[in-house]
């Protein structure tokens, strides 16, 4: 059974969040009130409430660089992630980890890519060719 996943955490600014989220990231955006608005995240629901952002640190390991923890994420098709990986930099969005290649030719082929969004919540976007792949050892 396949489930979505709903995941909730703070901005400093709902106009902002809207215009990233919506705006650059492409998620449609669903309820909201004064003091949260939801956003299908690539077929997931989050849900930005006014408020501190988490405490992240530089702390996870991805290849050789050193990437925030905690991070949400999403993996996406090879041919969406191309698309947003080109529409973030289009933007202008300062990457934590630009967009790279990791696992060549191996079992679990990805690519990835981390940034935040402009409260400081960090995103990693991973594509895959063949989701077949996602947990490969």
């Amino acid at each position: 059974m396949r489930s979505l996943f709903h995941l909730a955490y703070h901005v400093n600014d709902l106009d902002t969040a809207r215009g990233f989220y919506g705006g650059i990231l492409g998620c449609e955006e669903g309820r909201s009130t004064d003091s949260w608005v939801d956003f299908d995240f690539f077929g997931h629901q989050i849900s930005l409430h006014l408020g501190k952002p988490f405490e992240t640190t530089n702390t996870g390991k991805v290849g050789d660089h050193m990437v925030p923890m905690p991070h949400l994420g999403v993996i996406l098709p090879l041919e969406d992630w191309n698309t947003l990986s080109e529409r973030l930099k289009g933007a202008k969005v300062d990457f934590v980890m630009p967009p790279v290649v990791r696992f060549k030719g191996e079992p679990g082929e990805q690519w990835t890519m981390f940034f935040r969004d402009p409260s400081g919540n960090p995103i990693e976007v991973k594509g895959f060719a063949d989701f077949a792949s996602v947990y490969a050892k």
